[in-house]
Protein backbone atom coordinates (compact mmCIF):
# COMPACT_ATOMS: atom_id res chain seq x y z
CA UNK A 1 0.00 0.00 0.00
CA UNK A 2 3.04 2.47 0.87
CA UNK A 3 4.30 1.78 -2.42
CA UNK A 4 1.28 2.61 -4.42
CA UNK A 5 0.62 5.70 -2.11
CA UNK A 6 3.95 6.43 -3.30
CA UNK A 7 3.27 6.23 -7.08
CA UNK A 8 0.16 7.80 -6.88
CA UNK A 9 0.95 11.33 -5.31
CA UNK A 10 3.97 10.94 -7.66
CA UNK A 11 1.99 10.73 -10.51
CA UNK A 12 0.36 13.57 -9.32
CA UNK A 13 3.29 15.78 -8.24
CA UNK A 14 4.20 15.02 -12.09
CA UNK A 15 0.72 16.31 -13.41
CA UNK A 16 1.55 19.71 -11.12
CA UNK A 17 4.67 19.97 -12.51
CA UNK A 18 4.03 20.08 -16.05
CA UNK A 19 1.61 22.74 -15.50
CA UNK A 20 3.69 24.63 -12.95
CA UNK A 21 6.25 27.54 -14.04
CA UNK A 22 10.15 26.48 -14.17
CA UNK A 23 11.63 28.48 -10.40
CA UNK A 24 13.84 31.20 -11.43
CA UNK A 25 16.83 29.73 -9.44
CA UNK A 26 16.30 25.74 -9.37
CA UNK A 27 19.31 25.46 -7.38
CA UNK A 28 19.06 24.26 -3.47
CA UNK A 29 21.28 23.21 -1.08
CA UNK A 30 19.50 21.16 1.67
CA UNK A 31 21.97 21.05 4.87
CA UNK A 32 20.22 17.73 6.84
CA UNK A 33 21.47 15.57 9.23
CA UNK A 34 22.80 12.14 8.56
CA UNK A 35 19.91 10.03 9.94
CA UNK A 36 17.19 11.48 7.53
CA UNK A 37 19.84 10.07 4.70
CA UNK A 38 20.78 6.76 6.34
CA UNK A 39 17.33 6.09 7.41
CA UNK A 40 16.34 6.53 3.48
CA UNK A 41 13.85 8.95 4.08
CA UNK A 42 15.28 11.51 2.30
CA UNK A 43 15.52 8.76 -1.01
CA UNK A 44 11.95 8.46 -0.96
CA UNK A 45 10.68 12.59 -0.27
CA UNK A 46 13.68 14.38 -2.03
CA UNK A 47 12.90 12.59 -5.79
CA UNK A 48 8.90 14.00 -5.10
CA UNK A 49 10.24 17.52 -4.33
CA UNK A 50 11.76 17.99 -6.91
CA UNK A 51 9.20 16.64 -9.27
CA UNK A 52 6.65 18.82 -7.93
CA UNK A 53 8.64 21.98 -8.18
CA UNK A 54 11.03 21.91 -10.59
CA UNK A 55 13.83 22.63 -7.98
CA UNK A 56 17.29 20.10 -8.11
CA UNK A 57 18.48 19.51 -4.39
CA UNK A 58 21.83 19.04 -3.72
CA UNK A 59 22.13 17.08 -0.48
CA UNK A 60 24.50 17.68 2.62
CA UNK A 61 24.00 15.01 5.27
CA UNK A 62 26.20 15.93 7.97
CA UNK A 63 25.56 16.71 11.91
CA UNK A 64 23.09 19.34 12.98
CA UNK A 65 25.54 21.43 14.69
CA UNK A 66 27.47 21.28 11.10
CA UNK A 67 24.21 22.02 9.23
CA UNK A 68 23.37 25.26 11.58
CA UNK A 69 27.04 26.32 10.90
CA UNK A 70 26.34 26.10 6.72
CA UNK A 71 22.74 27.77 7.32
CA UNK A 72 25.18 30.81 9.53
CA UNK A 73 27.72 31.16 6.95
CA UNK A 74 25.35 30.83 3.93
CA UNK A 75 26.25 27.97 2.74
CA UNK A 76 22.84 26.27 2.69
CA UNK A 77 19.33 27.39 1.43
CA UNK A 78 17.09 25.37 4.25
CA UNK A 79 17.77 22.83 7.13
CA UNK A 80 16.61 20.18 8.16
CA UNK A 81 18.03 18.94 11.81
CA UNK A 82 16.94 17.77 15.29
CA UNK A 83 19.09 19.75 17.97
CA UNK A 84 15.91 22.12 19.36
CA UNK A 85 17.70 24.10 21.75
CA UNK A 86 20.65 24.66 19.09
CA UNK A 87 17.60 25.54 16.84
CA UNK A 88 15.86 28.22 18.67
CA UNK A 89 20.01 29.78 19.35
CA UNK A 90 20.32 29.76 15.77
CA UNK A 91 16.76 31.58 14.93
CA UNK A 92 17.52 33.93 18.05
CA UNK A 93 20.90 35.08 16.48
CA UNK A 94 18.87 35.80 13.36
CA UNK A 95 20.42 33.18 10.76
CA UNK A 96 17.15 31.74 10.36
CA UNK A 97 13.65 32.57 8.61
CA UNK A 98 10.81 30.39 9.35
CA UNK A 99 11.09 26.91 11.62
CA UNK A 100 8.45 24.40 11.11
CA UNK A 101 7.65 21.08 13.02
CA UNK A 102 8.19 18.26 11.00
CA UNK A 103 8.39 14.56 12.85
CA UNK A 104 9.61 12.96 15.66
CA UNK A 105 11.09 8.93 16.32
CA UNK A 106 13.07 8.57 19.43
CA UNK A 107 16.59 7.69 20.65
CA UNK A 108 17.96 4.42 21.77
CA UNK A 109 20.85 3.03 23.80
CA UNK A 110 22.32 -0.01 21.74
CA UNK A 111 24.72 -2.69 22.64
CA UNK A 112 25.83 -6.33 22.29
CA UNK A 113 23.37 -9.14 23.66
CA UNK A 114 26.42 -9.49 26.38
CA UNK A 115 25.85 -6.33 27.84
CA UNK A 116 28.68 -5.91 30.22
CA UNK A 117 27.43 -2.56 32.00
CA UNK A 118 23.87 -4.68 32.57
CA UNK A 119 21.33 -1.68 31.64
CA UNK A 120 19.03 -3.83 29.62
CA UNK A 121 15.68 -2.66 30.67
CA UNK A 122 16.59 0.30 32.47
CA UNK A 123 14.05 3.28 32.45
CA UNK A 124 16.13 5.75 32.96
CA UNK A 125 18.67 6.78 30.53
CA UNK A 126 20.73 8.35 32.65
CA UNK A 127 20.98 5.52 35.00
CA UNK A 128 21.81 3.44 32.07
CA UNK A 129 24.71 5.93 31.11
CA UNK A 130 26.13 5.89 35.18
CA UNK A 131 26.02 1.94 34.72
CA UNK A 132 28.28 1.76 31.52
CA UNK A 133 30.89 4.89 32.94
CA UNK A 134 31.40 2.22 36.05
CA UNK A 135 31.55 -0.46 33.87
CA UNK A 136 34.26 1.37 32.01
CA UNK A 137 32.65 -0.58 29.14
CA UNK A 138 33.52 0.45 25.25
CA UNK A 139 31.06 3.56 24.31
CA UNK A 140 31.06 5.36 21.14
CA UNK A 141 30.64 8.39 19.98
CA UNK A 142 30.01 10.55 17.20
CA UNK A 143 31.55 13.40 18.44
CA UNK A 144 30.75 15.66 15.67
CA UNK A 145 28.37 18.40 17.34
CA UNK A 146 25.39 16.40 15.65
CA UNK A 147 21.60 16.59 17.36
CA UNK A 148 22.74 12.61 18.81
CA UNK A 149 25.68 14.06 19.66
CA UNK A 150 24.45 16.77 21.79
CA UNK A 151 21.60 14.83 22.82
CA UNK A 152 24.46 12.14 24.24
CA UNK A 153 26.33 14.76 25.94
CA UNK A 154 23.10 16.03 27.71
CA UNK A 155 22.49 12.60 29.20
CA UNK A 156 26.17 12.65 30.64
CA UNK A 157 25.69 15.98 32.10
CA UNK A 158 22.75 14.90 33.47
CA UNK A 159 24.24 11.60 34.89
CA UNK A 160 26.98 14.01 36.20
CA UNK A 161 29.74 12.05 34.72
CA UNK A 162 32.24 13.29 32.19
CA UNK A 163 33.57 10.13 29.87
CA UNK A 164 36.30 12.43 27.98
CA UNK A 165 39.12 11.15 27.90
CA UNK A 166 38.74 7.31 29.23
CA UNK A 167 40.39 4.97 27.14
CA UNK A 168 37.02 3.02 26.36
CA UNK A 169 34.96 6.20 24.92
CA UNK A 170 35.70 6.20 21.38
CA UNK A 171 34.97 8.71 18.79
CA UNK A 172 34.42 8.42 15.03
CA UNK A 173 33.80 11.79 14.25
CA UNK A 174 31.58 9.95 11.40
CA UNK A 175 27.71 9.91 11.04
CA UNK A 176 24.72 7.31 12.56
CA UNK A 177 25.44 4.68 10.03
CA UNK A 178 28.75 4.14 9.74
CA UNK A 179 29.25 5.43 13.75
CA UNK A 180 26.66 2.03 14.20
CA UNK A 181 28.76 -0.31 11.93
CA UNK A 182 31.85 0.12 14.26
CA UNK A 183 29.79 -0.19 17.45
CA UNK A 184 29.19 -3.16 16.35
CA UNK A 185 32.53 -4.15 15.05
CA UNK A 186 33.85 -3.23 18.73
CA UNK A 187 30.20 -4.72 20.41
CA UNK A 188 29.85 -1.03 22.40
CA UNK A 189 27.66 0.85 23.09
CA UNK A 190 25.99 4.13 20.88
CA UNK A 191 23.11 6.17 21.08
CA UNK A 192 21.11 6.09 18.03
CA UNK A 193 18.08 7.32 16.47
CA UNK A 194 15.97 4.72 15.70
CA UNK A 195 15.06 5.21 12.21
CA UNK A 196 18.79 4.76 11.34
CA UNK A 197 19.33 2.21 13.48
CA UNK A 198 16.13 -0.29 12.23
CA UNK A 199 17.14 0.79 8.56
CA UNK A 200 20.71 -1.26 9.55
CA UNK A 201 19.52 -3.78 11.72
CA UNK A 202 19.65 -6.53 9.19
CA UNK A 203 23.70 -5.79 9.58
CA UNK A 204 23.96 -5.27 13.05
CA UNK A 205 24.54 -7.54 15.69
CA UNK A 206 23.35 -4.75 18.18
CA UNK A 207 20.26 -5.05 20.68
CA UNK A 208 17.97 -2.41 21.67
CA UNK A 209 18.98 -2.23 25.72
CA UNK A 210 17.34 1.34 26.84
CA UNK A 211 14.23 3.02 25.34
CA UNK A 212 11.09 4.55 26.14
CA UNK A 213 12.40 7.19 28.28
CA UNK A 214 10.65 10.51 27.67
CA UNK A 215 14.70 12.39 27.65
CA UNK A 216 15.25 10.26 24.73
CA UNK A 217 12.67 11.92 22.23
CA UNK A 218 14.08 13.03 19.33
CA UNK A 219 12.69 16.02 17.19
CA UNK A 220 13.22 17.26 13.60
CA UNK A 221 12.48 20.97 12.53
CA UNK A 222 12.87 21.96 8.89
CA UNK A 223 14.30 26.04 9.07
CA UNK A 224 14.67 28.31 5.78
CA UNK A 225 18.14 30.27 5.70
CA UNK A 226 17.65 34.36 6.42
CA UNK A 227 17.50 35.65 2.89
CA UNK A 228 17.81 39.16 5.61
CA UNK A 229 20.85 37.81 6.40
CA UNK A 230 22.56 35.77 3.21
CA UNK A 231 20.49 37.47 0.33
CA UNK A 232 21.66 35.21 -2.33
CA UNK A 233 20.06 32.47 -0.56
CA UNK A 234 17.58 30.65 -1.67
CA UNK A 235 14.75 31.54 0.19
CA UNK A 236 11.74 30.94 -2.58
CA UNK A 237 12.98 27.47 -3.11
CA UNK A 238 14.52 27.09 1.29
CA UNK A 239 10.29 27.85 1.59
CA UNK A 240 8.53 25.54 -0.92
CA UNK A 241 10.91 22.60 0.59
CA UNK A 242 9.74 23.83 4.14
CA UNK A 243 6.21 23.44 2.87
CA UNK A 244 6.27 20.65 1.37
CA UNK A 245 7.83 18.68 4.35
CA UNK A 246 4.72 19.99 6.33
CA UNK A 247 2.21 19.44 3.58
CA UNK A 248 -0.58 16.81 4.40
CA UNK A 249 0.60 14.21 1.66
CA UNK A 250 4.19 14.42 2.80
CA UNK A 251 3.30 13.94 6.51
CA UNK A 252 1.30 10.83 5.35
CA UNK A 253 4.68 9.48 3.30
CA UNK A 254 6.35 10.07 6.55
CA UNK A 255 4.04 8.60 8.83
CA UNK A 256 4.00 5.18 7.10
CA UNK A 257 7.64 5.11 5.98
CA UNK A 258 9.36 1.79 7.39
CA UNK A 259 5.70 0.47 8.20
CA UNK A 260 5.92 -2.30 5.81
CA UNK A 261 9.37 -3.33 6.07
CA UNK A 262 9.71 -2.70 10.04
CA UNK A 263 6.12 -3.06 11.01
CA UNK A 264 6.46 0.24 12.76
CA UNK A 265 6.87 3.93 11.36
CA UNK A 266 10.71 5.61 11.65
CA UNK A 267 8.93 9.19 11.96
CA UNK A 268 6.17 10.25 13.56
CA UNK A 269 4.83 13.01 11.46
CA UNK A 270 4.22 16.00 13.55
CA UNK A 271 3.31 19.09 11.62
CA UNK A 272 -0.04 19.63 13.07
CA UNK A 273 1.13 19.71 16.11
CA UNK A 274 3.59 22.77 18.45
CA UNK A 275 7.10 22.40 20.17
CA UNK A 276 4.82 22.61 23.49
CA UNK A 277 2.17 19.35 22.45
CA UNK A 278 5.99 17.38 22.28
CA UNK A 279 6.75 18.90 25.93
CA UNK A 280 9.66 21.30 24.00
Amino acid sequence: MKCLAVILISAFCLLLFACAPKPSNPNLILATTTSTQDSGLLDVLIPLFEEEYGYTVQTVAVGSGEAMKMGEEGNADVLLVHAPSSEVAFMDAGNGKDRFLVMHNDFIIVGSASDPAGIKGIDSATDAFKKVYEAGAQFITRGDDSGTHKKELALWKSAAMDPAGRAWYLETGQGMGASLTIANEKSAYILADRATYLANKDNLQLEILVEGDTSLLNVYHVITVSPDKWPKANYKGALAFAKFMIAEATQKIIGEFGLEKFGQPLFYPDADKTDADLGL
